[in-house]
């Protein structure tokens, strides 16, 4: 309970929890568990306004409301990251600058407008009910998306800020179990016969291939890794979804 009240802290700009201290040794198996509860605060805003407000509305309210409950923490990795990739050899030394440069703007307006994409795409194509359930879905592979950095590739920064997620790692089988447990009770609520199928399984696809190729492109992880790991899973797996969906194959 320690850990996830640490991960309840780290990953949100929620009011912390009464009369139980926080620790966070080990907050990263907990991550999608807080992805349920910001994704399911923006499904809650998307639900809400479905018969008052326009989908283009929606979409820019339930975007500015996930910068803000994330206190725009991997949005920064994100930019972060853009920037060391185009820096090459000085990767890391580009990631370590406080000034964003044009890769990191770059990144953040790409990422806002495939997200906005996928959002009016799944408005068009899908009930309120529906948006809302990927909402969650997507916040959750966002956030199990650094469990694989975290145990396939090594920390880069010695003495980094996130270097803790690797000193105190048990190894994936054991710090999957909180997420596979999760992800069992969000595929039974899936709607229709495939919606265990579509709405779970979609995107482990992207929670896979980001981490690794971000890995592989930078030869290891850092902290700010982490966070682009989460925002362009999230991200992705909105799109994937809103182009499976909008064809008309699962739904």
């Amino acid at each position: 309970m320690r850990d996830l009240a640490g991960a309840w802290v780290f990953y949100s700009v929620l009011p912390p929890w009464p009369r139980l201290r926080p620790r966070f040794e080990r907050i990263a198996r907990f991550a999608p568990w807080i992805g349920l509860v910001l994704g399911g605060l923006q499904a809650l805003l998307w639900g809400g306004t479905a018969l008052w407000l326009p989908p283009e509305a929606r979409v820019a309210l339930v975007l500015a409301l996930g910068l803000w409950l994330s206190g725009g923490l991997h949005v920064d990795g994100v930019m972060d990251t853009a920037d060391g990739l185009a820096a090459g050899e000085r990767s890391l030394e580009a990631m370590d600058d406080s000034r964003v440069g044009a890769s990191g703007v770059l990144a953040f307006t790409l990422l806002l407008l495939l997200r906005a994409a996928a959002l009016l795409g799944l408005a068009a194509a899908a009930s309120a009910a529906v948006v809302a359930q990927l909402l969650i879905w997507a916040a959750v592979w966002g956030r199990m998306a650094p469990l694989l950095a975290i145990e396939a590739f090594p920390y880069l920064r010695e003495g980094g800020t996130a270097g803790f997620h690797r000193r105190h790692w048990l190894g994936i089988g054991r710090e999957l179990r909180p997420s596979l447990l999760l992800l069992a009770a969000l595929a039974l609520q899936g709607a229709g016969p495939l919606g265990w199928f579509w709405q779970g399984w979609l995107g482990l696809l992207p929670a896979l291939l980001v981490p690794l190729w971000l890995g592989r492109r930078l030869g290891g992880h850092s902290g700010d890794s982490y966070g682009a790991c989460v925002e362009w899973t999230d991200t992705l797996t909105l799109l994937l979804m809103a182009l499976v969906i909008s064809a008309g194959w699962l739904i």
